[in-house]
């Protein structure tokens, strides 16, 4: 039995066992059950915080931190929402080393890589473990900081994107001369896919960073794969051939959501853009129509909540402005975020509040 066919039967599983009466804390994943099966990333936070979690593990480079611009401004304590205590997270940033995990409005671990760039893509799975791309490698983490899988990006590639598919297989992009979407088997380090993408030229070193940022498998089985200096979202089918795309200057990000439609962070127009099947725009926000009293530099993630409100990430230009927005879908800010005293830039961020099963494609997208 495949992955998919897995997913399949697990979710007509879980739907039997609703049906059935199954208590609400039963978890058809493994996970341990918690007071709200709706969100079972919560019930992982204490993995985090045990006796045997190391202030540095083995492998984590210990360095000074960034000094960030960080001068707090009338405005900034009329910011709406509850700050570090709106959603518990884990949060990373490129131009900041150092991942943080928060809880109840307050950092509760760490992980730090040394120098280097940079951060663009994190997961939390179901088991704790963490995965992560830091440009020059992938890796896979325990919460006590142990590496239990890691690979190298051969010289002149980068990963910037990678996206787990079960507790066993990993989705990458290698960014390169030319580009590789690939599949890897963690457990046996087979790569199970390799295919070439596109890119703009294969002679031309200086475009290799620029090529991608954010692909990710659907829950469909599909590659959805935002070309961040051609100007185009493309989705493939498992034998890639191409059947959707959609034209937009600089898509740094784009996920499938739960509806069909398609969402985008469009990073030279700071916008982030809805579009359905049709190519017709359905929602859309521009960082222009923000109150003036926040800064928010530019976007490059963007997360669908539940309730269908959406949370951008934003380097936030060194300290000066706000790291993360949400909005909802109306367009009203409901929460800005800017913490330069305990977090460093916003690139990616995966609200551990939300429901959903990381591991498995989709799953985390309302």
């Amino acid at each position: 039995m495949n992955f998919r066919d897995f997913m399949k039967l697990a979710r007509l599983s879980f739907c039997c066992l609703v049906l059935a009466g199954a208590p609400a804390s039963h978890s058809i994943f493994g996970a341990s059950p918690t007071d709200n099966a709706r969100t079972p990333m919560l019930s992982v936070l204490p993995q985090f915080t045990a006796a045997n979690v190391p202030a540095w593990g083995p492998s984590e480079t210990q360095i000074d931190p960034p000094t960030w611009i960080d001068a707090p401004t009338p405005a900034d304590a009329q910011l709406p929402g509850m700050g570090l205590k709106q959603h518990p997270m884990l949060y990373i940033g490129e131009g900041c080393n150092r991942m943080f995990l928060v809880e109840g409005g307050k950092v509760i671990w760490t992980y730090s890589t040394g120098k280097g760039w940079e951060y663009d893509d994190i997961w939390m799975l179901s088991n704790g473990n963490i995965l992560f791309s830091r440009m020059s490698y992938a890796e896979e983490i325990t919460p006590t900081k142990k590496v239990v899988w890691h690979v190298d990006a051969p010289a002149g590639t980068e990963i910037h994107t990678i996206q787990p598919i079960g507790l066993d297989k990993v989705m990458l992009v290698r960014n390169g001369l030319p580009p590789h979407l690939m599949v890897i088997n963690t457990k046996t380090g087979e790569i199970e896919i390799d295919h070439v993408l596109p890119c703009p030229s294969l002679t031309d070193q200086k475009t290799v960073h620029g090529q991608f940022r954010r692909t990710r498998v659907t829950a469909q089985g599909t590659y959805l794969v935002p070309f961040l200096t051609m100007g185009k979202v493309v989705e493939y089918d498992k034998d890639f051939h191409e059947i959707w795309s959609y034209t937009i200057p600089s898509p740094w990000a784009a996920v499938r959501l739960l509806n069909g439609n398609t969402l985008i962070t469009d990073e030279k127009d700071r916008l982030t853009r809805e579009v359905n099947p049709k190519g017709e725009t359905v929602w859309e926000f521009k960082l222009a129509d923000l109150p003036p009293e926040i800064v928010f530099p530019g976007s490059q993630t963007c997360v669908r909540l539940a309730n269908g409100n959406t949370v951008l990430c934003s380097r936030g230009d060194d300290g000066k402005g706000c790291q993360l927005i949400e909005i909802t879908p109306d367009k009203k800010l409901i929460w800005a975020l800017k913490d330069w005293k305990n977090l460093g830039p916003a690139t990616a961020v995966q609200l551990l509040d939300e429901s959903g099963v990381p591991e498995n494609p989709g799953d985390l997208q309302r």
